[in-house]
């Protein structure tokens, strides 16, 4: 295939392509700079819906896909699942089909009995791809571990920079204490919201003043103990919830807070901790996920996950001791000046799309 082409990409994901969150986060930064990579990128979605009745609407729009002939088929972790029983049982031809993974086989949020059936689907449907783009080398090492074949899997991490523009905060993050600390994540139970609360109560009154920032009405049971957590008297007074922002207002939120914490026990990449760390903060979380990877060299503290006692005396002593906070700080943002930007990454993944595009004709032609 020619560079000079204009490369056409169907991404193919579930529910709201626009959602700001994780892996639909990835997707619109890298469809966002389609064009200065020569491409273009349209997004397909199934319904949300219980699992697995998505699965019902994958024929019809399957056709509709395949009627707008795109280059490549680009399928989301997320709906790989829902596509495998069509790939296996489909009497058309296909464009390549790459698939772009930000969780494990099975997913990373759903009970045992639901992870073992879409674990096999989705390997099922990867068995069927040219490419399979991992957003860490973690991810990628759990792929490998799943089935899918080193031949195929590609490492393409998210971008770094949050926004080119970003709304400063009007007024100090710390509310008259010793240090800001800001978390940006929904209030999911992976996310570990509650048990930072745990820690932040254990702390002097005095220490942290704790923002909360993502969206509240993904997991409505979780979000109900968060605020019920929240507004506890030993901690109502040091704790501020903001809400789902655009990207812009988080810029804001990063360039003035003092300490980002993440008490994750799953994130495959965990793109706020590389967000954090370019704006210079020192980052706080659970020893597990992409977070040992990102932040191994003083750029943070990660603790035991699930130790409560552990996570609070991190806090504690970074929200106190400035001097080594403003180093590791540094550090971080040493650290991140080494991940690669958005446009990098764009430019990674489409590069990535034409050299599938590129084998998949010579295959052709060699036939």
């Amino acid at each position: 295939m020619d560079d000079a082409h204009v490369l056409t990409v169907a991404l193919l994901t579930l529910g709201d392509p626009h959602t700001m969150t994780g892996g639909y986060l990835y997707h619109q930064r890298v469809a966002q700079r389609a064009q200065q990579n020569l491409a273009t990128l349209r997004f397909w979605s199934l319904p949300p819906a219980r699992f697995p009745l998505p699965v019902l609407g994958v024929p019809s729009l399957m056709r509709e896909i395949l009627r707008s002939r795109p280059h490549v088929l680009v399928v989301d972790s997320i709906a790989a699942a829902f596509l495998a029983p069509w790939l296996t049982w489909r009497r058309t031809s296909l464009p390549p089909l790459v698939a772009i993974t930000h969780q494990p086989p099975g997913g990373i949020d759903h009970r045992l009995a639901r992870s073992i059936v879409q674990g096999r689907l989705d390997r099922a449907a990867y068995r069927h791809t040219r490419s399979v783009v991992a957003a860490s080398e973690p991810l990628a090492m759990q792929l490998w571990a799943a089935g899918v074949g080193r031949d195929v899997l590609r490492v393409i991490p998210p971008g770094r920079d949050v926004s080119l523009t970003a709304v400063p905060v009007d007024a100090s993050l710390r509310a008259g204490r010793q240090a800001a600390v800001l978390m940006v994540g929904n209030w999911v139970p992976r996310k570990g919201v509650l048990e930072l609360l745990e820690a932040v109560s254990r702390l002097p009154a005095d220490v942290v003043t704790l923002h909360l920032v993502g969206g509240m009405d993904i997991d409505r049971s979780y979000a109900a103990r968060v605020r019920a957590r929240v507004a506890a008297p030993d901690l109502s007074y040091r704790v501020v919830v903001h809400g789902p922002l655009s990207v812009a207002e988080v810029a804001g939120f990063y360039a003035a807070a003092d300490v980002f914490a993440l008490a994750s026990t799953r994130e495959p990449y965990g793109t706020a901790y590389g967000e954090a760390m370019a704006a210079g903060l020192p980052v706080i979380g659970w020893a597990a996920g992409n977070l040992p990877y990102l932040a191994n060299r003083g750029e943070g503290l990660a603790v035991p996950p699930g130790d409560i006692i552990a996570l609070a005396g991190a806090l504690h002593r970074l929200a106190t001791d400035e001097a080594l906070r403003r180093e590791m700080g540094e550090r971080a943002r040493r650290r991140a000046a080494q991940l690669p930007t958005w446009d990098e990454t764009a430019k990674r993944f489409f590069a990535e799309l034409r050299r599938v595009v590129s084998s998949a004709h010579q295959r052709q032609d060699i036939g």
